[in-house]
């Protein structure tokens, strides 16, 4: 992560995980991406699953943005909005690669979890540090 003195500064909600959580997370998480999109792009692309794709690569490149936004810029207003884009953009994604593999999307569950979890601690981060 960049900027960890500004990110120790900050107030953050009660249900903060310590350091350490999120490198594991991520890298399960990620393997668990990855895992998702070759079940999904396995049997082959074609017209139906474009959208699913368009989806899926918009969630991945907010994904890619947060961090930078929140850590590097300190906007955490703007890394807010970007974490809300991801959120809505993988749900959509889960719900159209569920009609071609019911694994791809069940494989971004723990994603989408985490996801959630994120803009709690997003939401409480922008709530208690407002001055921000």
């Amino acid at each position: 992560m960049q900027n960890m003195e500004w990110y120790h500064s900050l107030n953050k909600p009660i249900l903060s995980p310590p350091d350490w959580v999120f490198a594991p997370v991520w890298i399960i998480l990620y393997i668990t991406i990855a895992i998702s999109f070759v079940f999904f792009i396995k049997s082959g692309i074609n017209k139906e699953k474009i959208k699913p794709l368009i989806f899926f690569s918009i969630q991945l490149i907010l994904n890619i943005i947060w961090s930078p936004v929140f850590f590097g810029l300190e906007k955490i207003r703007t890394a807010m909005i970007i974490i809300l884009g991801i959120w809505m953009f993988l749900l959509i994604t889960i719900i159209t690669f569920y009609k071609h593999s019911k694994i791809a999307s069940i494989l971004l569950i723990p994603y989408f979890i985490w996801t959630t979890f994120a803009v709690y601690l997003n939401f409480g981060i922008l709530r208690l540090n407002s001055q921000a």
